[in-house]
């Protein structure tokens, strides 16, 4: 029986064949536009709803997403899903990645989590939609089934994904059919990237008709977990474009609350050269252009730069018939893929360069950090204090609840006024008795509390899962090494004012010790020595003094499966982000970045790390 409701999610294909959701907040924006229909355009700016997608547009005639500086493409769809599961209710389920960044799980799976937790299961096995994980809802954990590899998870609540009633929408085709009605006039958007699409297109119709097609190319494959094809819902008719929404809403107990997707069609519009919010360079195919004629091409990218560098957008230098002149990376990027299109000589972009390291120093150019003494700091493995049980330690972090209150631990998730629900080894302590955390004043079972401690480093510290108080000295599991720190006479992009703090780490391979994920196996550590920047500023100083305390107490790295290429029992960064590019920020880890001071300080923060730490570690 079909549904007369559904939420719809916007989803991008990753280089993995993952279909991973847009935000809440952008799946709104491009359903909004993708039902304004001819009067949008066909064009869905991402960075008019989130400013981190900036570089990206969706083309809804071909269903393809677009990276405007590199060219890249990937195809998107739209899903349906039963309003009463996550997306419906604005429930993301997040695992927090080696960065310490929170993740958000693919839909079906949060959707799996969602329906467990609802039915108040102590934890869900995800082996039945293909991962090999647990997810262990009294720890908040994910469980690796083979490595045992535990990581954190969180459910947070965000606005509700847009609902769509009755019959299915069916998309839009792009420019209307003769005959439609003419939609009323809309106000165009001035913004840089709209402003990009529009000159792009209107060249494009300026060639001529059939001249600016893409030739269809063969849909990706689809991924391990993807669903069934859909059935053809009865009475939906096919839309005249490309871009066809086919199927039916199936039931909930068939497809875990899984709705139809839209299919991806083959790319057929210039406007449609698309590339993902993630990593990856899936290029497109080149068109042919026939006619289109260079020497318009060329103006229309020198006028255009020429509005858009007197609004302070960044460019590039572009060559062009008569010498260089700067051009917008984004438009250079589309103007680039037009002309090779034509199978003309292209010498037009310069893609910005990755500028990691400073210019050559000299050992007489680097000097010493004022109010920092030395220029070298080595660590080694500090074993926590022995002596103490568990319940010891946490004793003097809590005061013992007579009369809990009526609302739920929220590490066990039952009731405090019941027995702890921990099912794991059973602590010294008994089930039923309370504490309140005599900072934050959160409750939890004692049972609970003792349990988190033996699952965590064990070295005399306590962090509320609730609000992320630490109680005691937070230390981490990092592994010996050596921190090096000078200042070179070089400026960082947005710091012209001042010199620049070389940071330098080198942590050599080795083998894990017991508070590390597999006690007695070999670990590497890649990438080192790893160099790093700071500005020779007050607040420069005062990040490095921290990070400085950060290091001591073992927090700046740690022992774990990397993001990056998936390498296991590998040295990885540990939640506190670090600036490794020098001159440029392509990969969003280098300057001018206005905010990344705050934000390490916060970060800093977050691990107990704070001005109060200088005067204790001088102590």
């Amino acid at each position: 029986m079909l549904l007369a409701s559904a939420v719809v999610v916007w989803e991008w294909l990753n280089e993995h064949g993952r279909w991973r959701p847009y935000s809440p907040a952008v799946s709104h924006h491009i359903e909004a536009v993708a039902r304004a229909g001819p009067r949008a355009g066909g064009s869905v700016v991402l960075g008019q709803a989130d400013s981190r997608l900036a570089p990206y547009i969706i083309d809804l005639q071909s269903m393809h997403q677009f990276r405007q500086d590199t060219g890249t493409i990937r195809p998107v769809r739209r899903s349906y899903y039963d309003p009463s599961s996550a997306p419906g209710k604005g429930v993301v389920w997040e695992w927090e990645n080696d960065s310490g960044s929170w993740t958000p799980y693919d839909m079906d799976v949060g959707i799996t989590i969602q329906r467990a937790y609802e039915k108040q299961h102590p934890w869900v096995d995800l082996s039945a939609i293909g991962f090999c994980y647990v997810i262990d809802f009294a720890t908040m954990g994910q469980i690796n089934r083979q490595t045992q590899r535990k990581r954190r998870v969180r459910r947070r609540l965000d606005m509700v994904y847009p609902l769509v009633s009755g019959t299915l929408p069916k998309s839009q085709s792009w420019p209307a059919s003769p005959g439609a009605a003419a939609a009323p006039p809309v106000p165009a958007c001035a913004c840089p990237q709209c402003l990009l699409v529009m000159s792009v297109k209107a060249t494009v119709s300026a060639a001529g008709p059939g001249t600016a097609t893409l030739q269809p190319r063969k849909a990706p494959p689809a991924p391990p977990t993807a669903p069934k094809a859909p059935v053809p819902v009865p009475g939906a008719k096919a839309p005249d474009g490309t871009a066809v929404v086919r199927g039916s809403l199936k039931p909930l107990a068939a497809q875990g609350g899984r709705r139809q997707a839209a299919s991806t069609p083959a790319l057929s519009s210039a406007s449609s050269a698309a590339s993902p919010p993630g990593a990856g360079s899936s290029k497109v195919s080149r068109p042919s252009l026939g006619t289109l004629n260079r020497s318009h091409l060329q103006r229309l990218a020198i006028a255009q730069s020429r509005v858009l560098i007197a609004s302070g957008v960044p460019t590039v230098p572009v060559k062009n018939l008569t010498g260089s002149s700067p051009v917008n990376p984004a438009l250079a990027g589309i103007t680039g893929i037009l002309m090779s299109a034509a199978g003309l000589p292209v010498c037009l972009t310069r893609p910005p360069k990755l500028v990691l390291h400073p210019p050559p120093v000299s050992k007489s150019e680097i000097q010493s950090i004022p109010g920092i003494s030395h220029t070298c700091r080595k660590t080694t493995k500090k074993q926590a204090k022995k002596g103490k049980t568990p319940e010891e330690v946490l004793k003097k972090y809590l005061q013992k609840v007579r009369h809990p209150p009526d609302e739920d631990c929220t590490i066990c998730m039952e009731r405090l006024s019941a027995p702890s629900g921990y099912k794991g080894p059973q602590p010294a302590v008994k089930p039923d008795l309370v504490g309140k955390l005599v900072k934050c004043g959160h409750v939890f079972h004692l049972h609970c509390l003792v349990a988190m401690y033996n699952n965590g480093n064990k070295d005399g510290s306590l962090q509320c899962p609730t609000c992320k108080t630490i109680y005691g000295v937070k230390t981490g599991t990092q592994p010996p090494g050596k921190m090096e720190y000078h200042i070179i006479p070089h400026a960082l992009p947005g710091h012209s004012d001042c010199k620049t703090i070389r940071i330098i780490y080198n942590i050599p391979p080795g083998v894990q010790g017991p508070e590390h994920p597999n006690p007695g196996k070999s670990f590497t550590a890649r990438g080192f020595p790893r160099h790093c920047y700071l500005p020779d500023s007050e607040k420069g100083r005062k990040v490095l003094k921290l990070l400085l305390v950060a290091w001591d107490r073992r927090l700046i790295f740690a022992i774990g499966t990397s993001s990056t290429t998936g390498e296991s029992d590998t040295v990885i960064w540990n939640e506190i982000h670090h600036k490794t590019e020098f001159g440029s920020n392509l990969t969003g880890h280098g300057y001018p970045d206005i905010n990344y001071l705050d934000n390490v300080l916060a970060e800093l923060a977050a691990q107990g790390i704070t001005e109060e730490s200088l005067v204790q570690e001088k102590d």
